[in-house]
């Protein structure tokens, strides 16, 4: 096909598509006959087109937060495992959720999908078997094969059958949170004697078992760690690492929403939170040392540079800013996460790139499927990254909606509300008893300064408003 009917083909699709994610789609329904794909790079990169379906590795951690890595330039915290796949990949500096709570965002993970469309709207919210479908099920369907290890949490209690799983590992101790130490473990739903007495070390066993076995198939690796959930209870020999790391960098006093004292305890009995924090950074260095050893597997098998890895939190955390702890509120410090991927061999010449676009969680299954070569379903509410990998100029988008639902009795203390993020500002719109907030994140990065009331903030609050309602009406999360 010559280049200009190349050029008509694209241009048409683009004209009467209606949104972006839908112009993806149908441009990718044509690049065989284009002879590029939906994402403005050669086809032959992807899967299908001579080129081996990589193998996937998707590792998820709990309440992680985007600046706590070494990489990013933590000021003691130890994470070189997490900090190569960066230098060797790609490290999101903008990434989120859409949801800042376990069982949503692990929700939206799997299925490409906003909490309002899958269902799953708190931590008690059950995974609807005859509705959501995850990538996972798709890479099957696509010639993988498929392993789920770690927690599930939706909901607590129970664990689900899972078409297109070949392996699942999971527990449901305390709800579905698990317990650091001698947590009982189901393996494809038969209770199975503990191998080891810490989680993350015991999960990471499954996961390189996982990896070992021989196959004529690519795989797809979910490995889902209790780890960095309270109440923090690193291994025995990091114990105390971090016992006189300076904690100034958190919440400084200039801070007039600070609440970061020795003198504040966290959930009344886990201790002051200063002593806390450090176990959670004990506890995130035992993770990075349970990646670097899924990392080493990988390599020794000689498939390191046909896999793709991706790192990256359910939600972040706030630890005393704006006179808060943990998730659910709609700050940068609850709804930003660490998002590093390291792509096979030739997916990127610039490795080691930080990208500012943003993306969300539910961009990675699309993104996945992309990269296997298999059709992205049009349910899916995400975007693939693809683009921002090849070319760091790859446009990303530029707004998104959060939302939040009442989760009783644990989020009781924050109201229901959605909220506006884009490049530069953020709205937030509670559905009970708080006025509205405006923040101009170029500014007031910190979100101390609400504009909603002035004139300035009046203005922006408007404009913002009204993107909101478009969005929520868009991707269909009007009264939810």
């Amino acid at each position: 096909m010559k280049n200009d009917k190349i050029d008509s083909t694209v241009n048409q699709l683009f004209n009467t598509a209606c949104t972006r994610r839908d112009s993806l789609r149908l441009l990718g329904s044509t690049a065989a006959l284009a002879g590029i794909t939906s994402l403005g790079f050669p086809s032959s990169l992807l899967a299908g087109k001579g080129r081996k379906k990589p193998n996937i590795v998707f590792i998820l951690t709990d309440d992680h937060r985007w600046d706590c890595l070494g990489v990013m330039g933590h000021p003691f915290l130890q994470t070189p495992n997490m900090d190569r796949l960066a230098n060797e990949g790609m490290l999101f500096e903008n990434a989120f959720v859409t949801t800042s709570l376990c069982s949503p965002s692990r929700a939206s993970f799997l299925t490409g999908q906003y909490a309002s469309v899958h269902g799953v709207k708190n931590n008690f919210s059950r995974w609807d078997e005859n509705k959501n479908k995850t990538f996972m099920e798709h890479l099957k369907n696509g010639g993988y094969d498929t392993g789920f290890v770690g927690k599930w949490h939706m909901p607590g209690g129970s664990l689900p059958n899972l078409p297109g799983v070949d392996l699942f590992v999971s527990f449901t101790k305390k709800d579905g949170q698990g317990d650091y130490f001698n947590c009982p473990i189901y393996v494809n739903h038969e209770l199975t004697p503990n191998r080891k007495p810490y989680i993350t070390e015991e999960l990471t066993d499954y996961a390189i078992d996982f990896v070992k076995q021989e196959r004529e198939n690519p795989f797809c690796l979910y490995l889902s760690h209790k780890a960095v959930h309270h109440d923090w209870k690193p291994p025995e020999h990091l114990k105390g690492i971090y016992k006189n790391a300076d904690l100034s960098h958190l919440a400084p006093e200039s801070d007039k929403y600070n609440t970061w004292t020795n003198l504040n305890w966290l959930e009344g009995t886990m201790g002051n939170m200063h002593n806390v924090y450090r176990r959670y950074c004990e506890c995130l260095t035992s993770v990075d040392e349970q990646v670097g050893r899924l990392i080493d597997t990988l390599e020794q098998k000689g498939i390191l540079d046909d896999t793709i890895i991706v790192y990256a939190g359910d939600n972040g955390y706030i630890w005393g800013e704006h006179r808060l702890y943990a998730k659910h509120h709609p700050y940068e410090e609850s709804i930003r996460i660490p998002y590093i991927v390291r792509p096979p061999k030739g997916y990127m010449t610039d490795t080691g790139r930080r990208a500012d676009q943003m993306i969300l969680n539910i961009d990675l299954a699309p993104t996945l499927l992309n990269m296997a070569g298999i059709p992205i379903p049009g349910a899916m509410q995400g975007e693939s990254f693809l683009p921002i990998l090849n070319s760091a100029n790859a446009s990303g988008r530029k707004s998104w909606v959060y939302e939040l639902f009442r989760d009783f009795p644990f989020g009781g203390r924050v109201p229901p509300h959605k909220a506006l993020r884009t490049n530069r500002y953020k709205y937030i719109d509670w559905e009970l008893c708080n006025t509205p907030e405006v923040y101009d994140l170029q500014e007031d990065p910190r979100e101390l300064n609400n504009l909603f009331g002035t004139e300035r903030g009046t203005k922006l609050a408007k404009g913002l408003l009204a993107e909101l309602e478009e969005m929520k009406v868009k991707y269909n999360l009007v009264n939810t």
